[in-house]
Formats: structure tokens, C-alpha cells, sequence
């Protein structure tokens, strides 16, 4: 039986070794493009990955830190901000696969304090007007940007000191003054981009699997695909590597920037608690687990299936917002309908952004942490064409497709 037991354990090793396996495509599409920025200061430094069945072009120019001339690099720590709510999509998608949750279920069933909702119809030297919810709020809302709530609760306010969506409150108290706080418009009828929403989508996984929603994420996600490096409070030691903020300027080099409203020093100190809507650190490297498990339709580099296929193709690729109110699913942008030319993820508020095609097996990363224009972004599309128009060579790969159940 333990030679069975170690043959098998082989046999996973193996498959999973072969699976990591990536060629390098040997171009420069990426860095033709950014050099310039980069030489006139204009951009500090930037990661970009293209990613085609196996083949890959991975580019980091520039700087993490300007002043003092420190490369960025893959495993440099950045704020991927709204990129954190793909996270909480991922585990709610595992409790409806798993049984312990229906997209369509109210809020109210998990967490009481939403059954009596309030939607504000008008105010008017200081008084506000409101009417009784008559739609029931349910999890799809909270997660899809169609629920009714502000951008953020009135404690996690930018413009007050410790504030912001990694300060203010922890994921339980923000719901529960959510739930006390007027709804913007009826549930179900108009989309408002949300981090509370998706905050309170975070706050239904721990009334279901009792446990903190950050812990619950680091036990079935971030641990399994090998994400260490990932957690809403970096170490001191990641801090000194971290990819630093900057501004950019219509005419000149990019400025430094000590913090932003949103996020604020220090990182890591008892004023930051997790927040599903922002506030997730990472590396470029990790995040590439990460959304190459979506892009696996499942499955992580390291071979461990975090989701079923059917899973992702029905819950995290597609809409799940009422046809003709345009494209989001739980925590990720997605088309209204699947294609083969379809792609989904997410971007953040610095500049980040990813996504990925799973029927092309196709991935676009771009790490930056910047605010203001940003006159790249158009040449890197093209880039991207030119890098997906040509025709891949992945002999020798064995770039699965899901094959794992």
C-alpha cells in the first residue's frame, strides 16, 4: 500500500512539474514599447506578461523605486487594490459548488441584519427621503455590483486619517453598517461599482464557514496554489522591495508619492484589516497562480484544482448580472455571453490589471503603481496583438486544458 501510496505521489509530481513548464517566446514586444516611457522618466517601471498556451513574454523595465535605482521584479510586493475582489469571487464560487450557498439566496438568510432595507429616494436641506426595499437583496447583487450600496460605508471614508478600504473596519461591521445604511436605488435594478457590496459578500462566507474571510481564503486558495507571498499585511522585510507609488505628469517624469488616501501608511500596523473590495497585496508572480487557475478553469500551475470546470465557465467567466446590464460576475468583469474571443478578470486602482482567455489558454498581466495618464496603454494593446497574432510552437509543453476533475 505505501509503495502504491508513493507511486501515486510521484506520478503528481511529475505531472505537476510538467504542467509549470513555460517557453519563452523569445520576443520583445512589450519592451520596444515601454522603453521610451521609461528613458524619459515618465514611466517609473512596469511588468507585463503575455501568456499563449505555454509560450510566454515576460518584460519588467524599469523601476520599483526610482531614487534608489531598485529594479522592479516579479517578486516585488505591490497593492493590486480592486484585483482583491476576483479573490472573493473565487470563494464564493466554492461554497455554491460546494453546496452551501445559492447565488440567488437572500443576504438576510445569512446575515439577519438585511432583511428590513431602506433605498433613498431624494434629500433635501439635510433630510433624506426613503422608501422600503420592495426587491429582495440576494448574494449575486452584493457580488456583481447590483445591489445598491455606495462605493464604500461611511467609516472607511478616504479623507479621515486611518480611513480608506484597508482601514476603517473589519468585513463583519462594515456589512452590518451597510445593511443600517440607505441603498442607492432598488436591488437588482442598476449597477454601482461597489467594494462594500462585495465586502459583504465576504461577510456571508464567514457567517457560512464561521471562520474570518481572510483566513477562509488563505486555507482554500492562497495555500494551495503556492501564494506566499500574498496577505493584506506585508511584512517589514516585503515593504523594503515593495513597487512604489508614483504620479504621472502630462509633461515630465512620474513623482513619487508617499501614500494615496484609499491606502495609507502604515501598511501593515492595527489601523488595516482585510477588505474582499481592495486591499490585497501581492506579487507579480503570485498573481500569475492566480489568474492562471482561472485561465486552467480551475486548476493551478502546481496541478491542485481549486474549482470545477463548470465552476468557472458558469459563475466566474460569464455575467451573472440580468441580460442588458453589461458584463461582471461575482468579484470579476466577464462578457454578458462566452465566446472564444472572450476574456475576463480585473483591474485596480494603480494601474493593475489581468485577464485571461480559457478557450485560447491566453494571459495578459500588467503590473504598475501609478496614478494619472497613462499614454502606454494604447501602444501595449497593440503590443498584445502583435504578440496573440502569432502562431504558437508549444512542443515539448504539456499545457493542459483542465483535464484534472
Amino acid at each position: 500500500m505505501k509503495r502504491v501510496f508513493l507511486l501515486l505521489a510521484l506520478a503528481c509530481c511529475l505531472t505537476a512539474s510538467a504542467r509549470t513548464k513555460v517557453i519563452n517566446s523569445k520576443t520583445t514586444f512589450a519592451q520596444e514599447v515601454l522603453q521610451p516611457f521609461v528613458d524619459s522618466g515618465a514611466l517609473a517601471g512596469a511588468i507585463s506578461v503575455f501568456y499563449n498556451d505555454g509560450v510566454q513574454e515576460t518584460c519588467c523595465i524599469g523601476y520599483a523605486d526610482v531614487e534608489k535605482k531598485r529594479p522592479i521584479t516579479m517578486d516585488n510586493v505591490f497593492m493590486q487594490c480592486s484585483q482583491t475582489k476576483g479573490f472573493c469571487g473565487v470563494t464564493i464560487a466554492k461554497l455554491v459548488e460546494e453546496g452551501k450557498l445559492s447565488l440567488d439566496d437572500p443576504v438576510s438568510k445569512y446575515l439577519h441584519e438585511f432583511a428590513d432595507l431602506w433605498v433613498l429616494d431624494g434629500e433635501k436641506d439635510g433630510v433624506k427621503t426613503l422608501h422600503k426595499a420592495k426587491n429582495v437583496l440576494t448574494v449575486r447583487m452584493v457580488l456583481n455590483h447590483t445591489g445598491g450600496f455606495p462605493f464604500e460605508i461611511s467609516a472607511k471614508r478616504a479623507d479621515v486619517r486611518g480611513g480608506g478600504w484597508s482601514g476603517g473596519a473589519p468585513i463583519r461591521q462594515v456589512a452590518s453598517i451597510a445593511a443600517a445604511s440607505p441603498l442607492m436605488f432598488e436591488p437588482g435594478t442598476r449597477d454601482l461599482y461597489s467594494n462594500t457590496g462585495i465586502d459583504i459578500g465576504a461577510a456571508v462566507v464567514e457567517a457560512i464557514t464561521g471562520m474570518r474571510w481572510e483566513q477562509y481564503l488563505k486555507q482554500e486558495v492562497l495555500e494551495p496554489l503556492g501564494m506566499k507571498s500574498t496577505w493584506f499585511w506585508p511584512s517589514d522585510k516585503q515593504l523594503k522591495t515593495k513597487v512604489e507609488l508614483y504620479d504621472t505628469q502630462e509633461n515630465g517624469p512620474a513623482k513619487w508619492c508617499y501614500e494615496a488616501d484609499w491606502e495609507q501608511r502604515p501598511y501593515n500596523d492595527s489601523h488595516v484589516f482585510a477588505s474582499a473590495g481592495a486591499g490585497l497585496w501581492t506579487t507579480a508572480n503570485d498573481q500569475l497562480k492566480f489568474y492562471k487557475m482561472l485561465m486552467n478553469l480551475g486548476v493551478g500551475d502546481n496541478g491542485v484544482r481549486i474549482l470545477k470546470e463548470e465552476t468557472v465557465k458558469n459563475l466566474l467567466a460569464v455575467s451573472t448580472r440580468p441580460q442588458g446590464r453589461g458584463g461582471y460576475s461575482l468579484g470579476l468583469s466577464a462578457p454578458e455571453k462566452d465566446g472564444e474571443n472572450e476574456w475576463f478578470g480585473h483591474g485596480g486602482a494603480w494601474g493593475t490589471n489581468c485577464a485571461v482567455n480559457w478557450h485560447k489558454k491566453q494571459l495578459k498581466l500588467w503590473v504598475v503603481q501609478l496614478r494619472g495618464p497613462q499614454p502606454w496603454n494604447a501602444p501595449m494593446g497593440k503590443a498584445a496583438e502583435k504578440f496573440f497574432s502569432q502562431d504558437v510552437n508549444a512542443s515539448g509543453v504539456n499545457a493542459f486544458t483542465g483535464r484534472t476533475k
